[in-house]
């Protein structure tokens, strides 16, 4: 069972998220907060799986909640535009991705699944816009923990990553298996620290091993 934390300061929208994942086999809402500090402590308290969190909320806002989240669950943004400024510093603060908020039902569920599986809700297309816009505030390459750590082939891969590519792509043009490239995407969270795929295209980005424009 995926236990979802839902964040959000309206209670029609909440009350609608909660309908609709109660109504999943698999799904239960086991809290509902109405701003950042009150999801915080409820995630301490629930120990949830996904947390629904809206970017915007009076008081603390998602953002600095992102930030301060326990260790454990997994985080969707929630925003009313999907390039919203605070997405960029929700995913370097540990969001597993975002979704806007008129998104079609069947993608929530189909979200809350794949980020509780431990995957990033980042599709190529949208990792790529990302990318466009960090090219945009590009600043100075900065030390990342762990990246010394990486084989030459882990760090090809992981600036591929970077660049939005998924692991069938990336095991076309390395000439590997999607097997393999999954395997080498796994070893670089892993020494990396990073949450998921959407940690790795920060990292890659602000290490400097993809360069703006190379998107």
């Amino acid at each position: 069972m995926i236990k979802v934390l839902l964040a959000d300061d309206q209670a029609l929208v909440r009350a609608g998220f909660k309908a609709l994942l109660d109504a999943q086999p698999d799904m239960t809402v086991v809290a509902e907060a109405t701003d950042g500090a009150e999801a915080v402590r409820l995630a301490g308290e629930h120990q949830p799986d996904v947390v629904l969190m809206d970017i915007r909320m009076p008081g603390t806002d998602g953002l600095t909640a992102t930030r301060q989240m326990p260790p454990g669950p997994h985080i969707i943004i929630l925003t009313t535009f999907e390039l919203d400024e605070y997405v960029f510093e929700a995913l370097r603060g540990g969001a597993s991705g975002f979704l806007v908020k008129d998104t079609e039902p069947a993608e929530l569920i189909q979200a809350v699944r794949v980020v509780a599986a431990g995957e990033a809700l980042l599709s190529p297309s949208v990792t790529r816009r990302l990318i466009a816009e960090y090219a945009t505030r590009a600043k100075a390459p900065i030390a990342v923990d762990g990246l010394d750590q990486l084989t030459e082939r882990e760090r090809e891969v992981l600036a591929l990553v970077g660049t939005g590519m998924t692991n069938d792509e990336i095991a076309a043009k390395l000439f590997m298996s999607p097997a393999t490239a999954k395997t080498h995407v796994s070893r670089a969270m892993m020494k990396l620290h990073a949450r998921d795929r959407a940690q790795l295209v920060v990292i890659a980005y602000e290490s400097g091993l993809v360069k703006p424009g190379w998107a």
